[in-house]
């Protein structure tokens, strides 16, 4: 498989990963009594730094993965 289709793989897991725990933060956090501006915030701030920590560890795994099918 070539390098721009595992990335492009590895992209759509990452992303997806980072887009669930944010909106999972911003849905959590409408039960307190949050303003609305901390938890958009909030939720950037989650989805950006879930973007650092899983594009590290999603891309090895998926070139692993599709190396071993």
């Amino acid at each position: 498989m070539n390098e721009s289709k595992l990335a492009t793989i590895s992209a759509f897991w990452y992303t997806g990963i980072s887009v669930v725990l944010a909106v999972a933060f911003f849905l959590g956090t409408g039960v307190g009594k949050y303003d609305l501006v901390a938890r958009y915030g909030g939720a950037v701030w989650v989805f950006i730094l879930t973007m650092i920590i899983t594009m590290p560890v999603i891309i090895p795994w998926v070139k692993k993965s599709y190396e071993q099918a």
